[in-house]
């Protein structure tokens, strides 16, 4: 299961969004989250990336 959530930031010339994903820990089971600020266009392969 993977939960994602993208919150826009605005700084003075560039739109920035914050992208937070929750991944399974393939050793404990349990969940952590990913946080990672980016230009929007990235924010699609930050969702895909399998790590």
């Amino acid at each position: 299961m993977a939960k994602k959530s993208v919150a826009s930031l605005r700084t003075s010339s560039k739109k920035l969004v914050k992208a937070i994903k929750m991944v399974k820990s393939p050793k404990t089971g349990a969940y952590t989250f990913v946080e990672s600020v980016m230009a929007p266009d990235f924010a699609d392969d930050f969702f895909n990336a399998k790590k």
